[in-house]
């Protein structure tokens, strides 16, 4: 469990980070929380392509649990609501369990970039699906009817100049914008993390 250790550290700073960053706004559209989230998944895809998927699972699930407790601290702090707690938590293990098992797929098929591209770019759309729809859609208000997500409902043109929808569609829209941004400049850093491990750690 030691050598997993490094993983669990990232993965426990990036859901800190996050649920922290995610109050402050960048834009109209994205928080600051937009930028430091889709490193969960370089986090994940690391310990895949290192260790295998059971050491990544294990990763997604310390990142989960401190997921859960930030959600407690925040929702005693008034900073969080039920449902989006429920969506957070929701969508963060089930996008990061789906990116680990298209990865593990995607394993030894096209170039070393192909598994954590497409896994990121999958779970990144899970996450951001779940996410905002269990948080925000007026169908899901039986989650917590006493919310009031009436503001996410408001309809507007999509990302201010689209196709009339929800408020929420256009923040789930520049989100995962964000998330596929950052899935692509991540691989950089995935590359070379990777190379590093396995030069230090030949057996794997």
């Amino acid at each position: 469990m030691t050598r997993f250790l490094p993983g669990v550290i990232a993965m426990a700073i990036v859901v800190v980070a996050s649920n922290i960053l995610v109050q402050y706004h960048l834009g109209a559209w994205v928080t600051w929380g937009a930028i430091s989230y889709p490193f969960a998944f370089l986090v994940t895809d690391v310990m895949n392509r290192v260790y295998g998927p059971a050491a990544a699972r294990r990763v997604v699930l310390v990142g989960f649990v401190i997921g859960v407790i930030c959600s407690l601290i925040a929702a005693g702090l008034d900073k969080t609501t039920l449902r989006i707690a429920i969506a957070s938590g929701a969508a963060f293990l089930l996008a990061q369990l789906l990116d680990i098992t298209v990865f593990n797929a995607m394993r030894n098929r096209g170039g070393w970039w192909t598994a954590p591209a497409l896994s990121s770019f999958v779970g990144s759309a899970l996450d951001t699906a779940l996410f905002f729809s269990i948080a925000f859609a007026a169908q899901l208000s039986f989650i917590h009817p006493a919310e009031d997500v009436s503001w996410a409902n408001e309809m507007i043109p999509l990302l201010g100049t689209g196709p009339v929808a929800p408020v929420w569609a256009s923040l789930a829209v520049a989100d995962w914008i964000m998330k596929l941004l950052l899935a692509l400049l991540s691989l950089v850093p995935f590359r070379l993390i990777v190379h590093s491990i396995l030069r230090r750690q030949p057996s794997f």
